[in-house]
């Protein structure tokens, strides 16, 4: 996209707004449901998937006007009236199921004036249709001379297709839409991009026929998802496709999932000092980018100028997820494999198959004198942060993995959820502080920071940079008490974002999970033997990076659930014994390997 941006400085304009966040105004794109009636079922089919152009050839033959595509195919149950003039009239009838423009084009097949006669005169016979405001009548096919435009019934207008020749203002007024074959500049087919050479020809033609100050198509253009984001991208007015459903789909969707960056993480070049060194190890931390897949990780290094902290990282591996009774895991079993080394069924906390409780990182370590801490931008008793500390066999008992917090050993914890714990006296067991500052001043033998009363805002809402934040300066308060210590920081929200297929949420909180990293990273750096190790728990929503500008921060994402997928995700090491990390393994098997290098 930059090397055509290089080449036309009307392009960058366009895809600067497009990057933004496609704010072109779609309300103005016409969809057109190319050669209608091949649809199963015709007219309906293409109206409520949205679309609002609807084609139809048509032969006069015998004084009627039938539909189809030659004249052998001629059905004589598929008359104009049958398929497209009963339909129109229906919905003309009750006004409140039309209020936006619905455009029929007719494609006239046979003789241009015989055959439009007989359509006007079959029009008359139904005036609902001709005079509502939101109905269309466009010509196209074998038309008239252009010089006689004028003389047709208001209710009807033209599709004009010589770019280059100009109208009378007379007949352009009763143009509609200007029209040209696309294979007379290429033979792209909608895959990957188009020449350079191809690019100017069409960006020529566009610039061209954009001075009708008509709205513009392409007629025999390929019929995909490339295809329609790239003619919306260079400003064509109107998408033809024989794909209605998934083009209406696509295209209402693309403001949603096209995005535009609007926070950033500083890269920071990690020193590699104490990378892959044999020497003990002193401090773990862990972070877990819950839902974060390849993808995801793509998306937000390609959206923060093509590069993060956690890209820098030479150690990378593959984990699978698979809990112990579903090809998909939840966060809870997932959560739990890695706190303790165990597969276990989904929603299960800290419990094994069966329900019997298992010893968690954490408690292993406080018995070998390390401090422990948990940050999450979830709920503290979220699934993931409470597989470290909590032992309940479902996920939805949070008053027990509350109680089950108040119990722990934990040193440290921050997250949201304070409302939970209003009678369960946690202030016995730690020292409650109401921000980061208070946090960073703590003296207190085990402290805790509540983010909120239930749920932690995003990114999106105002949460700012509070994680890393958090991050850095739990990592000091364990620091302070000259014990090695291990800390688990979860960035929850991007499983939030993936869940409710919103690329934006995603974009921003990938971002916003590497700045934590950054932290941690630096930390290792400036700390001898500090183990880091960033993973996830599972991927959300089968996400993928269809296309974007890494120059304008900007990504398409799209998606192929609402839930949790089966794919396998990447963890990063940085530090001594980070190269145990690398291959490929069970999720279960990230715990082993935490307490094989402690050994």
């Amino acid at each position: 996209m930059q090397l055509f941006v290089k080449r036309n400085i009307t392009l960058l304009l366009v895809i600067l707004v497009m990057g933004l966040g496609y704010s072109q105004d779609f309300k103005n794109i016409r969809i057109q449901s190319h050669n209608d009636y091949l649809q199963k079922t015709p007219f309906w089919t293409a109206y409520t998937s949205g679309l609002n152009l609807l084609e139809a050839d048509v032969f006069l033959e015998k004084g009627q006007l039938f539909i189809a595509h030659t004249s052998k195919e001629i059905n004589k149950v598929k008359t104009l009236e049958a398929l497209y003039l009963k339909p129109l009239n229906q919905l003309a009838s009750t006004a409140e199921d039309l209020h936006k423009d619905l455009f029929l084009m007719i494609d006239v097949k046979s003789e241009a004036l015989a055959t439009l006669e007989a359509i006007i005169k079959n029009l008359k016979e139904y005036p609902q249709v001709i005079h509502h405001p939101h109905i269309k009548i466009v010509i196209s096919g074998n038309r008239p001379n252009s010089d006689s435009y004028h003389q047709y019934p208001s209710f009807i207008s033209f599709d004009y297709q010589e770019i280059e020749t100009t109208l009378s203002a007379k007949n352009l007024a009763k143009v509609d839409m200007i029209s040209v074959d696309f294979k007379k500049y290429t033979e792209w087919n909608g895959k990957g991009r188009l020449t350079h050479a191809d690019y100017d020809k069409v960006t020529a033609v566009i610039n061209q026929a954009k001075k009708f100050q008509k709205p513009f198509r392409f007629w025999g253009t390929p019929d995909s998802k490339t295809a329609w984001r790239t003619f919306l991208e260079l400003g064509v007015d109107v998408i033809n496709t024989d794909q209605p459903k998934k083009c209406a789909t696509y295209v209402s969707s693309l403001k949603h999932r096209t995005v535009q960056a609007k926070i950033s993480s500083e890269v920071y070049k990690p020193t590699f000092k104490y990378d892959k060194a044999k020497g003990k190890i002193k401090n773990i931390i862990l972070l877990i980018g819950d839902g974060n897949g390849l993808s995801q990780i793509s998306s937000a290094t390609l959206a923060n100028s093509g590069a993060l902290t956690l890209t820098q990282l030479k150690n990378i591996g593959l984990i699978k997820t698979q809990a112990a009774d579903d090809f998909t895991t939840d966060s809870a079993a997932a959560g739990t494999a890695l706190a303790t080394g165990k597969k276990t069924n989904n929603r299960a906390i800290g419990t094994d198959v069966h329900g019997n409780a298992l010893k968690n990182i954490t408690e292993i370590l406080h018995q070998k004198g390390f401090a422990t801490g948990v940050i999450t931008t979830d709920e503290i008793t979220g699934a993931t942060p409470s597989a470290f500390y909590a032992h309940q066999k479902d996920r939805s008992e949070k008053d027990k993995i509350a109680k089950d917090l108040v119990q722990s050993k934990l040193d440290f914890f921050a997250g949201g959820g304070s409302k939970t714990f209003e009678n369960l006296g946690i202030e016995k067991s730690f020292s409650v502080v109401n921000s980061v500052a208070e946090l960073t001043t703590s003296k207190a033998k085990r402290t805790g920071l509540f983010f909120s009363e239930k749920g932690v805002s995003s990114i999106l809402t105002g949460r700012g940079n509070l994680l890393a934040e958090t991050t850095k300066a739990g990592l000091q308060f364990l620091k302070k008490k000259e014990k090695p210590f291990f800390l688990m920081v979860e960035a929850a929200q991007i499983d939030s974002f993936g869940h409710a297929n919103n690329t934006e949420g995603i974009v921003l909180e990938g971002i916003d999970f590497d700045r934590a990293i950054t932290e941690a990273i630096q930390f290792a750096d400036e700390n001898k033997g500090t183990l880091v190790i960033v993973t996830a728990d599972h991927e959300t929503s089968g996400f993928g990076v269809a296309s974007g500008s890494v120059e304008h921060h900007s990504i398409e994402g799209g998606f192929i659930t609402h839930d949790h997928t089966g794919s396998m995700v990447p963890i990063f090491a940085y530090g001594p014994q980070a190269n145990r990390f690398s291959g490929v393994y069970e999720n279960n098997e990230v715990f082993e390997k935490i307490i094989e290098s402690l050994k």
